[in-house]
């Protein structure tokens, strides 16, 4: 999260929470309003990757559960602040429920999973990062095809870097942008072990395109929204979506290639 955006985010561990103590009914509603722009927040970003058919208000809802969670799950001894376990807490709800929900298209699927097998097939033989032209010519179509390809996959392809999933709260990295990363529970990547994917991650990211590693710095770490990275790197908000897409669907393709 930026420097703005943390402010408005205060950390209430102290004021709430004392060793070996949970927070009394009270405290707790005051904890949930008070966390509550947080919860928008994270929601917010998340809906903003997502098809209109997922409802904001049910992201929010399914957040408010997974902060109640961690209110009753909170250890002071972990040494760990409130507000970075209420995000993981926050997230993971989300996620789950966008899991059960299976929002996404299977025709979605099958085009995220042919445009990595590009990709994979591309470097291979190139030994680089494939471009936009010769991804458009493996896929057979036009370039303007290709884009609209990558706007119609950006909701699988988005990952929490928002997004590895971790059920271990112990693993929680403070301050680290790459807190969970989405996906199914069927997902091949489940075979992977945090650590494994931590590792493959940090070495494909500094793999990628430059605008794309960027991208992905500037959303995960940085927090910014895709139109204020756009602004950053002067292209509109459509085309930084375009680039985090690529850079998820390269990232995607790393992982099932370490599993082959």
């Amino acid at each position: 999260m930026s420097k703005p955006q943390a402010a408005l985010f205060k950390d209430y561990t102290n004021a709430y929470f004392k060793a070996e103590n949970t927070p009394d009914a009270k405290q707790r509603d005051d904890l949930i309003l008070a966390y509550t722009p947080l919860i928008k927040y994270i929601a917010a970003r998340l809906a903003a990757r997502l098809p209109p058919q997922v409802a904001f208000d049910d992201l929010v809802s399914s957040g408010i559960i997974g902060l109640i969670d961690a209110i009753d799950k909170f250890d002071l001894g972990k040494k760990v602040q409130f507000k970075t376990y209420a995000e993981f807490r926050v997230r993971g709800a989300m996620l789950d429920e966008l899991r059960s929900l299976d929002w996404v298209p299977r025709s979605v699927r099958k085009k995220a999973t042919q445009i990595e097998h590009a990709f994979n097939s591309l470097e291979k033989r190139l030994g680089r990062p494939a471009t936009d032209e010769e991804m458009a010519d493996s896929l057979d179509v036009d370039l303007d095809h290709y884009y609209k390809l990558l706007d119609e996959t950006k909701t699988i392809s988005f990952m929490d870097v928002d997004l590895i999933r971790q059920k271990n709260p112990d693993n929680i990295i403070v301050g680290g942008g790459f807190s969970a990363i989405s996906m199914d529970q069927s997902d091949p990547f489940a075979a992977l072990n945090l650590q494994q994917i931590r590792d493959l991650l940090a070495e494909n990211i500094n793999d990628l395109p430059k605008n794309e590693r960027l991208t992905v710095s500037l959303y995960y770490f940085n927090e910014l929204t895709m139109k204020e990275i756009g602004k950053v790197l002067d292209y509109t908000e459509s085309r930084i979506s375009q680039m985090h897409s690529k850079a998820m669907l390269r990232l995607r393709s790393k992982l099932r290639k370490a599993l082959s």
